[in-house]
């Protein structure tokens, strides 16, 4: 159900509503009629408050659980207050001076993409995620080496020094003098490309008849080049820390939804494309309850943000992941500033 436009609402039913999502996000209780006459802001009785919460309650923006007589926000409601109501609490420079030297400690970019899902979780008390940015390193040389029995060792060394192995299923047998050539072939096009800029030439080539390959050698490039992306597609895409947040003690009222929710963070590939759509949004997305399909179940929010290198191409997307009461107005700016944080030291 579409939720109606703040304009719709009066003041007095912006101010009401407005009191019960902060109230609920506080303490993940419904806000009944009594809590809310307390407040100085409103000046009503318990009657006129209830009557205004069941209008809101009819426009699909409240609902009230059966085991309770308060109000508790949908998702709908949610979507409305964090479009056009929430204020948002910037990190402060004490947060943001230790988000920026936990990153920041020495070590590979694996280990701060670690620290990075870590962090969102302690930030967050819910669990945190990061979506390993696609790596192409800059290759310098291949070698091919027969292992016998119509198999070969593809070697690539990078001009960064990394070195990775390959095994590569032949159609046929290969003699030393075929892998060499394939391998020169190839090692000729890698320098100062990534194996898919080199592949994209090679396979022009090839296609256009501009290479000087056998044919039993153009099947080696192919499976060569084949071996590398499949391995590529099969890697993990997705650091998830601080599930275990997710068992806290409103939990056991709710033991379902968080069984559902842990079984869909196994899901890795499934999460990893969640993350994926918000690759190129300008700011912060949030996805709350059955807006994603994947975690419509389980009744999940989740707040996720793009990260960029230091040459500003997003290379990965970074957020976390918990119930719809998650504290957005402190945790939108504080996941942006994680992933403007992590940009920096990634290379």
């Amino acid at each position: 159900m579409a939720s109606p436009p703040l304009t719709d609402l009066t003041e007095r039913a912006r101010t009401i509503f407005r009191l019960v999502v902060e109230g609920y996000l506080d303490s993940g209780q419904p806000v009944g009629s009594k809590a809310l006459a307390g407040e100085a802001a409103l000046n009503l009785s318990p009657a006129s408050i209830r009557s205004v919460l069941a209008d809101l309650e009819a426009l699909g923006l409240l609902a009230a659980p059966h085991t309770s007589a308060g109000r508790m926000p949908t998702e709908s409601g949610l979507r409305l207050f964090v479009d056009g109501m929430m204020q948002v609490a910037e990190p402060t420079a004490h947060e943001r001076e230790a988000i920026e030297q936990r990153l920041a400690a020495p070590g590979p970019v694996e280990a701060a993409l670690e620290k990075t899902s870590a962090l969102l979780s302690d930030l967050s008390g819910a669990a945190g995620m990061v979506m390993v940015p696609r790596r192409e390193p800059r290759l310098a040389q291949l070698s091919l080496v027969s292992l016998g029995q119509n198999r070969a060792l593809a070697v690539v060394v990078g001009e960064d020094g990394g070195i990775e192995n390959r095994i590569v299923d032949l159609a046929t047998p290969a003699s030393a003098a075929q892998l060499e050539q394939a391998a020169n072939y190839i090692t000729a096009r890698l320098a100062g490309r990534t194996l898919a800029e080199a592949a994209a030439a090679m396979r022009r080539e090839i296609a256009a008849g501009q290479s000087q390959l056998d044919a039993a050698s153009r099947d080696l490039v192919e499976r060569g080049l084949a071996v590398w992306s499949e391995d590529a597609a099969r890697r993990p895409v997705l650091i998830v820390r601080g599930a275990a947040n997710l068992l806290d003690d409103s939990a056991v009222r709710d033991l379902e939804r968080v069984r559902q929710l842990l079984d869909d963070l196994e899901n890795t590939q499934s999460v990893a494309d969640l993350l994926e759509s918000a690759r190129e949004a300008e700011a912060t997305r949030i996805f709350i309850g059955s807006e994603n399909r994947l975690f419509a179940l389980s009744g999940s929010s989740v707040i996720a943000s793009p990260y960029r290198d230091r040459e500003g191409r997003v290379v990965g997307v970074l957020g976390v992941i918990g119930p719809t009461r998650l504290n957005y107005a402190r945790l939108v700016p504080m996941v942006d500033f994680t992933a403007r944080s992590l940009g920096k030291i990634i290379g």
